[in-house]
């Protein structure tokens, strides 16, 4: 049977990510790689999508985390489930794509996606984490980077509106908003297999100058969105 491309793909990035390493870590990236490609084989994974688990997982592994990919959590399929000592991490894994029926309003829909992933998976894990490409410069909403007890109502309310603009079945939560955590962000090189790990609002300075000042929002939603 002839070996696709997103099995070759896979293949050829595991073999990367294992150069050079300890048996262990090696062992548990190939385990990580079969898990992709049989999700793969069932239409449940992209490969744009894999590649960047893969990558961040070996980072994880290499820092002592047991590390499952597209596990499921009560209904809430998530991309990566880290577990090191009695805490767990999840990481979210952003690519920056935009369906095409999003399309004349791109910033407006992932601002929603970003406040809801937050929102809906960090009460899951006792951290939260995003992962990005270096080429996608995402946009985090300030007020969830700031602890819980500083989190203004109308700023809550204004995540709410933003996310339930895109994402209401089922919609989050005034308490979930007013819970949710994000710990890290995580730069990911897939060329050269690297990871930088950043404070969520270290990543924020860093993108502020292309993102947070930027004008013309969808006009309906400029309201909503102008104070996250």
């Amino acid at each position: 049977m002839a070996v696709g491309k997103f099995e070759k793909d896979i293949m050829h990035l595991v073999n990367k990510l294992c150069e050079g390493e300890e048996s262990y870590i090696s062992r548990e990236i190939r385990r990580l790689g079969d898990s992709l490609i049989s999700m793969h084989k069932k239409n449940l994974v992209k490969i744009n999508h894999s590649v960047m688990e893969l990558v961040c997982a070996k980072y994880l592994i290499s820092d002592g985390y047991y590390v499952e990919v597209e596990r499921v959590l009560d209904g809430l399929s998530c991309d990566i489930y880290a577990q090191k000592g009695l805490g767990a991490l999840i990481v979210e894994v952003e690519t920056g794509f935009i369906p095409p029926e999003h399309a004349l309003y791109p910033l407006t829909y992932l601002k929603a996606r970003i406040a809801s992933k937050i929102t809906r998976y960090s009460g899951y894990a006792d951290k939260f984490g995003l992962a990005v490409p270096p080429h996608y410069a995402m946009y985090i909403p300030s007020t969830l980077i700031e602890p819980p007890r500083a989190r203004k109502k109308k700023d809550i309310e204004s995540i709410k509106a933003l996310c339930d603009l895109y994402y209401s079945n089922p919609p989050v939560s005034l308490e979930e908003i007013r819970n949710a955590r994000i710990h890290a962000v995580y730069i990911l090189d897939i060329e050269n297999g690297i990871v930088e790990e950043t404070e969520p609002s270290t990543y924020v300075n860093m993108v502020r100058p292309m993102l947070y000042g930027i004008e013309g929002l969808n006009p309906r939603f400029s309201k909503i969105v102008k104070n996250i």
